[in-house]
């Protein structure tokens, strides 16, 4: 009885994370002009997108170190995004106070459940949400922000996932680049 219970539990735990490595689906956010940002305008680049809210201390940090990064890599391939889901987020006011030098806009916390494979009753949803895609239009890794990914070591972390997937080719996927079987909930693995 006790292995039944056991089982169950963590096939309920298995289902309640995200598939790592697993494809990008579409998404769209809109710019503070109006107009709609597509994430597979940069298929063929390393993508990270942050989603946040503007009034979180810990976006803003992440925010400030994705600024330095996008300068930094951005001529290697890199696209730094930023998405906030926070009810009536000040985005003109955020980018300017943390000299975002990505393109910063606004979505749905409904999208961004969605998009992360999270369900709108987790109790466990931390911003920021950090997701990085590889130049295939992969999602090669995916943190929340409670993660170890997001603590003290979070420049360096960043640093290390982005020279690993801009080191890699571009082109067509191969076949490592199918979904895993594993899932967990939050997924650090980088393949």
């Amino acid at each position: 009885m006790r292995s039944v219970i056991a089982a169950l539990l963590l096939s309920g735990l298995a289902l309640a994370g995200a598939e790592i490595p697993r494809p990008s689906p579409e998404y769209a956010f809109t710019l503070p002009g109006g107009q709609q940002e597509l994430l597979s305008k940069y298929k063929g680049k390393v993508v990270v997108m942050e989603f946040l809210f503007t009034t979180c201390p810990h976006c803003q940090k992440s925010a400030t170190v994705l600024s330095r990064l996008q300068k930094e890599y951005g001529p290697k391939g890199l696209q730094v995004l930023g998405v906030a889901i926070n009810p009536t987020p000040d985005i003109a006011g955020f980018t300017r106070q943390y000299a975002t030098g990505f393109p910063v806009g606004m979505g749905t916390r409904d999208s961004a459940y969605s998009y992360l494979q999270q369900s709108i009753m987790s109790q466990n949803f931390y911003v920021p949400q950090m997701v990085f895609v590889d130049k295939k239009g992969v999602i090669r890794g995916q943190f929340s922000g409670n993660d170890a990914f997001m603590g003290e070591q979070q420049e360096t972390n960043m640093r290390a996932m982005i020279d690993k997937l801009l080191a890699e080719p571009g082109g067509s996927k191969p076949a490592s680049a199918k979904p895993s079987a594993v899932k967990a909930k939050h997924v650090k693995k980088v393949s």
